[in-house]
């Protein structure tokens, strides 16, 4: 590790990388089995015509120790856009450093640029280690959410049934 550290937005060339961190991340929250986009698929979601999401990355002098992948969001409740953080990692070799608040300080302050009136993420709930971290960082974990969810098999049949019925 040097002391030469910085956070850039990615670029295509960067895609190879970001899986590989995205690889790196399923591996610590024991999720591996459910990685299944590819290269290509990262670089449309990317870098296509319509990207659905942002990336930053942070190096120590050149190397890749962490990124963090997000979006943006909508409240109609403050009629604002909110930047979600669908994922932050930063390699083990580098915790403890601040890179975490590094990253997160960054995506604050584009919320802020942004005009957000919300920044928002999840922590799987035995990660204590990250809840604490969040908390220390003023962050409230809010309990009285689930997050719904629909995979695309449970898709397809809720759209083939809607639209059979229109």
């Amino acid at each position: 590790m040097t002391n030469t550290f910085n956070i850039l937005p990615a670029t295509e060339s960067d895609v190879v990388t970001i899986l590989n961190l995205i690889r790196q991340l399923s591996v610590y929250e024991k999720l591996e089995h459910m990685v299944t986009g590819d290269e290509a698929m990262l670089r449309v979601a990317l870098f296509g015509k319509m990207p659905s999401c942002e990336c930053v990355i942070a190096r120590d002098d050149v190397e890749p120790i962490g990124f963090a992948l997000y979006f943006t969001t909508f409240s109609t409740f403050l009629c604002k856009p909110g930047l979600y953080l669908e994922d932050l990692f930063v390699i083990p070799a580098a915790r403890g450093h601040g890179h975490g608040k590094a990253l997160l300080k960054y995506l604050a302050a584009l919320a802020v640029t942004r005009g957000c009136g919300r920044f928002e993420w999840r922590v799987l709930d035995w990660n204590t280690p990250s809840i604490n971290f969040y908390k220390s960082l003023g962050a409230t974990i809010m309990p009285e959410w689930h997050l719904v969810r629909m995979t695309e098999p449970e898709i397809a049949v809720l759209a083939g049934a809607r639209l059979s019925n229109i």
